[in-house]
C-alpha cells in the first residue's frame, strides 16, 4: 500500500469536531477531496456552511451540522443525524478544543477552567464513546483520532495556560488508556493522539490579546493547518495491522 493511500476510506464516513476553522477546516477540506463524505461539527455552523459550498464538485462532500461540544445533548443529536442521513461513522476526529483567558491564582476563574475541561476532556469522551458504539454495533474498524497538543506532554513557561495543559495531559492519557480498552474488547478500531506544535490558527488569540505580543508570534516558526492535515492523512493512510498512539509534529527551529 502507498504510505499516502486513503482507498479504504473513500465514500466512508468521517465526524470532524471544530470543523468551522484552522486545523478542523484543513482535515475537512482534505478528507472531501479524497473521497469520504465528512461531516463537520461547529457552534459556527455557517462557516462549515460557507466551506462546503467551496467544496462543491470534489470526490467527497461535506455536511455542516450545529454542535456545541462542550453539551452532550448536541454531540448525541449530531452522532444521530450523521448515522440517519449519512451513514456510520468509520472516523472520528476530535479537534474541537477551547483556552481561556486567566490563571491558577488569585485571579482564577472557575467558569474558565469549566468550559476547557467540559470541551477539551468531556466533550471528547462523548464522542469517542458515541463513535464506538457506532463502530462496535456495525462491525467497523475505524480510527478514531484526537487533536492533542504538545503541551499535553510538557509544560511550557508560556502565559496564560492554566488548565489547558492538565486538558491536554487528560487527552494523553485517555488516548493511551482506550487504546488498553479497545484491545481487551476484541476491538480492531485504531485511536492515535497527534500532537501538534505552535499552529498558526486564530485558536488562542482570546488567550494573548496584546497587539505587540501577536505581531511578535507570527515571526516565531508555525505549522500551518494544512500540514496538521496531512499529518492525519498520513496516520489514517496506515495499513490495518499498524497503529501509530501518538505522532508529535513541530515546526522547524521551534524553541521548545
Amino acid at each position: 500500500m502507498s504510505l499516502i493511500s486513503l482507498d479504504r476510506w473513500r465514500g466512508k464516513v468521517a465526524i470532524i469536531t471544530g470543523a468551522s476553522a484552522g486545523i478542523g477546516a484543513a482535515i475537512a477540506e482534505q478528507l472531501v477531496q479524497e473521497g469520504l463524505q465528512v461531516v463537520g461539527l461547529a457552534r459556527r455552523v455557517e462557516r462549515v456552511e460557507e466551506l462546503a459550498k467551496k467544496l462543491k464538485g470534489k470526490k467527497g462532500k461535506l455536511h455542516a451540522v450545529k454542535a456545541d461540544i462542550s453539551k452532550e445533548e448536541d454531540i448525541l443529536n449530531a452522532f444521530k443525524w450523521t448515522s440517519d442521513n449519512v451513514g456510520p461513522v468509520h472516523i472520528l476526529v476530535n479537534n474541537a478544543g477551547v483556552a481561556q483567558k486567566t490563571n491558577l491564582t488569585t485571579e482564577g476563574d472557575t467558569e474558565k477552567w469549566r468550559q476547557i475541561f467540559e470541551t477539551n476532556v468531556m466533550g471528547l469522551c462523548i464522542a469517542t464513546r458515541e463513535a464506538v458504539k457506532i463502530m462496535q454495533a456495525k462491525k467497523i474498524d475505524g480510527h478514531i483520532i484526537h487533536i492533542n497538543s504538545i503541551v499535553g506532554h510538557r509544560i511550557l513557561t508560556l502565559p496564560g495556560r492554566n488548565v489547558y495543559p492538565a486538558s491536554k495531559f487528560a487527552v494523553t492519557a485517555l488516548t493511551e488508556t482506550l487504546r488498553h480498552e479497545l484491545r481487551h474488547l476484541g476491538l480492531k478500531i485504531k485511536i492515535t493522539s497527534l500532537s501538534p506544535g505552535r499552529v498558526a490558527t486564530e485558536f488562542g488569540q482570546n488567550v494573548v490579546t496584546d497587539p505587540k505580543i501577536l505581531e511578535e508570534m507570527k515571526k516565531l516558526p508555525r505549522l500551518t493547518s494544512e500540514s496538521v492535515a496531512n499529518a492525519v492523512l498520513y496516520v489514517l493512510s496506515t495499513p490495518p495491522d499498524v497503529q501509530i498512539p501518538e505522532l508529535m509534529i513541530q515546526p522547524m527551529g521551534e524553541e521548545f
